[in-house]
């Protein structure tokens, strides 16, 4: 990951840790990491676990993984496309066509992404 993302690693939130309250406190070094490294948003399929209230005292927004991907179409559509498509050549136990890829990131909890998606099956 260090590789794809320059400087996504982030350093000096574990003193942070035993302030934070959350739900489930596994979760609290993301919230201690978004909080030390000054992020907009923490992007989870973990909803339930990161209170709207908790993530507005540090100007956190929560995200679903879905609506973020989304929200990149208007932003850099060939950008996406390439990703998804980088992503889909990766697979290489078993392979997956890019209807099979599609359906797989559906079932995993991304349908407004692959609506849009579909379209491009063909470069994907």
């Amino acid at each position: 990951m260090n590789r794809a993302v320059p400087d996504c690693l982030v350093y000096g939130y574990q003193d942070l840790i035993p302030c934070l309250q959350l739900p489930d406190e596994n979760d609290r070094h993301v919230l201690a990491a978004a909080i030390v490294s000054a992020s907009d948003a923490i992007v989870t399929f973990n909803l339930k676990d990161f209170p709207k209230p908790t993530l507005e005292n540090y100007q956190l927004e929560l995200i679903h993984p879905d609506d973020f991907i989304f929200h990149q179409f208007g932003i850099d559509d060939a950008s996406v496309l390439a990703s998804v498509q980088r992503c889909r050549e990766r697979l290489k136990n078993p392979t997956k066509t890019a209807a099979e890829y599609l359906d797989t990131l559906e079932k995993q909890g991304l349908p407004k992404t692959v609506a849009h998606l579909r379209a491009y099956a063909a470069v994907i």
